[in-house]
């Protein structure tokens, strides 16, 4: 369980490591595909899947790993699938104050596989989107579309 709650012992800014760069480039960056292990915090049984990240610059990025350690960082807490999309996004644009950030998390959660509703192929689908993501249909749907692309 320490390892597994580890990210409520991670700061940030530490996890950024000062690894943000200066850089005229305003064209969207998406990471995705990034794997996601988490635990649900009412039922203390694991979810994962799939998280994708984009982000619009302000003249400034970071390092690519930098986004997955993001995603780490809260995953590694007692969650909700909810609050972990929000708090990426939420993260990732106060420290780039970028023009826009967008978050999906795709998971199978153990609490609905084998208790409950024991559904085997139910999949939760969550999205944060904010700033250009929310505000401008264009960027959202570009977002989703890269992100459906098949891996090469």
């Amino acid at each position: 369980m320490r390892f597994l709650t580890s990210g409520y012992h991670q700061d940030i800014d530490r996890v950024l490591n000062g690894a943000t760069f200066s850089v005229c480039y305003d064209e969207m960056v998406v990471v995705k595909d990034i794997e996601v292990f988490s635990v649900c915090e009412h039922h203390l049984l694991p979810f994962f899947g799939k998280c994708h990240v984009a982000y619009l610059p302000n003249q400034k990025v970071i390092g690519l790993s930098k986004v997955a350690r993001v995603v780490n960082m809260f995953a590694r807490r007692l969650q909700l699938q909810e609050r972990l999309t929000s708090q990426i996004a939420r993260a990732l644009d106060e420290k780039l104050n970028p023009q826009g950030v967008g978050v999906i998390i795709e998971a199978r959660h153990l609490c609905m596989v084998m208790r409950g509703v024991e559904k085997q192929h139910s999949q939760a689908v969550t999205s944060a989107m904010l700033g250009e993501f929310r505000q401008n249909k264009q960027t959202r749907d570009e977002f989703l579309s890269l992100i459906r692309q098949p891996k090469s």
